[in-house]
């Protein structure tokens, strides 16, 4: 006789339940450790929806270790703290420990200049016997990845199951969750446009990598798309913290003629640095130039003025994230797909506030 069941996972029965996903797992093995109401109605629900229980939660029992191996490229970028919380909170509540391995690989913001090699921290991942390893940036993100880093990621994932948040790499058997890093550049430059805003630059960056060329791709073709002069002289790469923002934005204010109207920032972070950089020029946010940033930080909304930004939903990625990486070390079959799209956010630095149009 057919199975008709219907494949819900553990994280569906949780949100209809109302409790958390470790609740559940403790009613479907029978737990003494749940109330009988809460078993009641986790219970019923799952009886509802003729719920089978998944991999996922037969393996809370498993003889894994429980432990995670997180690979990080800079822990203090907000970029990647907010991730790693997202995904500490949800990996504590299924039961799991997180080994944080911090490459240093953008250590710019505090004075690192040699980061560790990821092949350091894939040994001992290894040799810790975690279950899976979740991989935020570093080597992955560059755009012309080595031979060799391959191989190295190949060899881990042969033994154990390797998540990276990133776009997918060819011959690398790894399970990525490609995000959209251009997503929200068109929406940011329309909304600059409309102030008024033409003479529009771009601050922050490291070239090469697969996030800066990505934005920067979107950036110069929106502009060619609504039929505006494309001038690379207002285009000023550096790195991903505040100070790269200050060196980027105070090199494009040396002459006069690549002074911008404008400038689209790479985050929160540089967006900051460029706005302390066009003060100490003497000239003024939002009145002389509009400052917006492709990624929000936790900060900007308390910076003077508040930063236009993009929110790139850094807390669902990282839930999703570790929900990917956990099914994939209890071999569930039923894959997860990421929806990323970025989200404008208006406050004060773009000038919207004031009500009216800047001249170009």
């Amino acid at each position: 006789m057919p199975d008709d069941r219907k494949k819900l996972t553990i994280y569906q029965i949780a949100e209809l339940s109302g409790v958390s996903v470790s609740t559940i797992s403790r009613v479907i093995n029978n737990s003494p450790y749940v109330s009988a109401r809460t078993k009641a109605r986790v219970t019923d629900i799952i009886n509802k929806h003729n719920f089978s229980p998944s991999s996922l939660a037969r393996a809370m029992t498993s003889n894994h270790t429980k432990t995670l191996g997180v690979i990080v490229s800079d822990i203090t970028n907000p970029y990647f703290s907010e991730l790693y919380l997202e995904i500490q909170r949800y990996a504590v509540d299924l039961g799991y420990s997180i080994i944080l391995c911090n490459t240093f690989y953008g250590g710019s913001n505090h004075g690192v200049s040699d980061a560790i090699p990821e092949n350091t921290y894939f040994q001992m991942i290894l040799d810790k016997q975690v279950d899976g390893v979740l991989i935020l940036g570093g080597e992955i993100d560059r755009d012309h990845i080595s031979d060799a880093y391959k191989e190295a990621l190949n060899r881990m994932g042969k033994q154990i199951p390797v998540v990276i948040l990133g776009e997918s790499v060819p011959d690398c058997n790894c399970i990525f969750l490609n995000r959209n890093l251009s997503g929200g550049i068109p929406a940011l430059i329309h909304h600059l446009l409309a102030l008024g805003r033409r003479k529009i630059g771009f601050v922050g960056g490291e070239e090469g990598i697969r996030t800066t060329t990505a934005r920067l791709t979107a950036y110069t073709q929106t502009l060619k798309n609504l039929g505006i002069s494309f001038d690379s002289s207002l285009i000023s790469l550096s790195n991903y913290y505040a100070p790269d923002g200050y060196r980027a934005m105070a090199k494009l204010l040396e002459q006069p003629e690549t002074t911008p109207t404008a400038i689209i920032c790479m985050n929160d972070a540089v967006a900051q640095g460029a706005i302390r950089a066009i003060n100490d020029k003497g000239l003024s946010v939002p009145k002389d130039i509009s400052v917006a940033s492709c990624d929000q930080f936790p900060s900007g909304e308390y910076t003077s003025p508040r930063l236009t930004t993009l929110d790139q939903q850094n807390s669902y990625l990282g839930r999703m994230s570790i929900m990917t990486l956990i099914n994939a070390i209890n071999n569930d079959s039923e894959g997860i797909s990421i929806s990323h799209q970025p989200r404008l956010i208006i406050r004060e630095s773009c000038g919207a506030h004031l009500g009216i149009q800047f001249q170009q």
